[in-house]
């Protein structure tokens, strides 16, 4: 399976790629803190699911795509803590977080898709 042209790897890479310009301005105190955790999470949604197509079996896929949900839900608190703190202005939070809302259905759909292959029994084709 060719990772590079699945909807949720695209639209979570073109995320990673927002996120990065929206916190770009973050103060430089942030730079090891919140700046760096956001970025962090944000680049491990399309990396964790590269990752899981790379090991070959549904269930591996699985729990990689399980990780890269994990990473959403980190992602979206950290936009939250950012926006309490004002460091981000609302309009920018709302963006991204329409953006982390759709990642998240995208994603929703891939795992559904991949536990019922698994529950059926069948493996990813090469």
């Amino acid at each position: 399976m060719d990772y590079k042209k699945l909807n949720v790897w695209q639209f979570s890479r073109a995320l990673a790629s927002k996120v990065y310009v929206r916190t770009k301005d973050f103060p430089k105190a942030e730079r090891f803190g919140l700046t760096s955790q956001i970025r962090q999470c944000v680049i491990s949604i399309p990396a964790n699911i590269a990752e899981g197509c790379g090991r070959r079996s549904n269930k591996d896929i699985l729990r990689f795509l399980y990780i890269s949900r994990g990473s959403i839900y980190e992602l979206e608190t950290h936009l939250f803590i950012s926006l309490d703190l004002n460091l981000i202005k609302p309009d920018v939070f709302n963006e991204l977080n329409e953006d982390i809302l759709e990642c998240k259905k995208l994603l929703h759909g891939f795992i559904k898709y991949f536990k019922k292959r698994l529950e059926s029994g069948y493996e990813i084709e090469e």
